[in-house]
């Protein structure tokens, strides 16, 4: 009995090991398990850090780049000379390298000022995290204006501007304005072209409408006298990538845009006039001399010149006057000049409707006169020209189509809406009279901020290289 007692007793102690084994075992997995969890709990931590450095290393390389362009705006290549990308130690405030960025630069195409820089930043600890960031920059055209002029200004009650409005004289605004108006004078001379009788001094910017909070003076002037630099530069480039019309034989060029995205060019030989009254004194030449004249505006007799593309001429150099109608398939610039520049003049004469094909971004005309840029008579009720039109030393106007003046049915039409810019030396008009006698009954000028960063090809521009979008890219 005593021994069968005894056997059972080692039996039973014997059966704690299993167990304790179990827990053992179960109790270092929990650890090993615990230690495994909090180690990748700290790699991720250090991963998710390494990648805020490496974002900041990538903006780094973009503010970096920025500073090159401030110095050197022309250099797309870092100042090495060769093709990208182009490698840069990132140190931090004590001076150690802790990570590096990668460039790579795309220069602005041709007739554009945009600038796209792309920037990869990696610590040297985790190389592997890369962050990259897609910057624009682009320079500012003069077509970030609705309305630029030189002289001063007024805007009737009828008239609605969306867009930044400036004169280096002084402005009324009677209408609605929707964005800046600006002027580079404190106060000035308002004489009867802003409706002063007898002249006297006025505010830079004055008048009854508008949002005047927007309203702002003295600001710096616009300097038209550096696009004489360009017009000069536009005939070159035309030459060499784009379509050169040489002075013609006769009256000029008329060009007619195509849905296709064509341009067909026919040489003017003869056109027939109406008669119409310009304001004197502005202008240079007869046409500045003003009062009630003959107009040789209406194309009676031409020749076929050619049929062009516009993706393969993104310039148009006229060395004549021209005349421009149609529906815009693309991105062109049309700019007319005689030379030398400063005692020769060409003008622009718009006959008809000008018109995107849609309006997405994808299709921008420019036109550029060297003198004035004019809107016929017999133009549709509802007229529109979608462009970006400026008259370098001139104006961009209708003529008055009054009784007195030989008149005719179409002197008054319903309608005028722009969507783009009127830039000009001298004051720019299209109405006379209340009702009117002559002109657009409703007037309304919308801006394409399209154009901001991204104007018609070979488009002056001014000052320097600014943002215009950040974006990250992921792998």
């Amino acid at each position: 009995m005593k021994r069968f007692m005894k056997v059972k007793n080692v039996t039973e102690r014997g059966s704690i090991t299993p167990a304790l084994l179990i827990i053992t075992t179960a109790f270092v997995i929990i650890i090993y398990g615990l230690l495994f969890i909090l180690t990748l709990q700290l790699d991720f931590s250090h991963r998710q850090t390494a990648s805020e450095k490496a974002l900041n290393i990538a903006e780094a390389g973009i503010n970096y780049y920025r500073w090159h362009l401030a110095h050197d705006p022309d250099d797309f290549q870092d100042g090495t000379g060769q093709p990208g990308p182009y490698i840069h130690d990132y140190h931090d405030p004590q001076g150690n390298i802790i990570g590096q960025y990668s460039l790579e630069i795309d220069p602005p195409e041709d007739g554009s000022s945009i600038v796209t820089i792309r920037s990869t930043g990696w610590t040297n600890e985790y190389p592997g995290i890369k962050r990259i960031i897609r910057a624009q920059y682009g320079k500012l055209s003069f077509s970030q204006y609705s309305f630029l002029s030189n002289s001063s200004a007024w805007y009737g009650s009828g008239s609605v501007v969306n867009g930044r409005i400036h004169s280096n004289n002084g402005i009324r605004m009677d209408g609605i304005n929707t964005s800046v108006v600006s002027s580079a004078q404190e106060e000035y001379m308002c004489g009867t072209e802003t409706g002063c009788s007898p002249p006297r001094r006025r505010p830079g910017v004055w008048g009854e409408g508008g949002d005047q909070g927007l309203w702002q003076f003295p600001v710096p002037q616009v300097d038209f006298d550096t696009i004489s630099f360009d017009l000069a530069n536009m005939k070159d480039v035309s030459q060499s990538v784009g379509l050169y019309l040489e002075p013609s034989r006769n009256q000029g060029y008329q060009l007619i845009f195509s849905e296709d995205g064509t341009v067909t060019v026919y040489e003017v030989i003869s056109n027939g006039s109406v008669r119409g009254y310009s304001v004197p004194g502005q202008g240079l030449g007869a046409a500045g001399q003003g009062g009630c004249r003959d107009l040789y505006q209406v194309v009676e007799n031409r020749v076929l010149y050619g049929v062009y593309s516009l993706s393969e001429n993104r310039i148009i150099f006229v060395e004549d006057n021209a005349w421009v109608e149609g529906t815009i398939r693309g991105r062109v610039t049309v700019a007319v000049a005689k030379f030398p520049i400063t005692s020769s003049n060409a003008n622009i004469w718009i006959t008809n409707n000008i018109t995107y094909s849609s309006y997405d971004g994808r299709n921008i005309l420019g036109l550029i006169a060297q003198n004035d840029i004019y809107f016929a008579r017999d133009l549709p009720d509802y007229f529109n020209v979608d462009a970006v039109m400026m008259a370098q030393k001139g104006k961009i106007i209708r003529h008055g189509y009054l009784d007195w003046c030989g008149g005719g049915d179409h002197s008054v039409r319903q309608k005028l809406t722009v969507n783009g810019s009127i830039m000009s030396y001298f004051k720019s008009y299209w109405n006379f009279g209340t009702g009117p006698e002559s002109g657009f009954i409703e007037r309304e000028i919308n801006y394409d901020d399209q154009a901001l960063y991204n104007p018609p090809p070979y488009f002056p521009t001014t000052g320097g290289y600014e943002f215009i979008s950040w974006t990250e890219e992921y792998r």
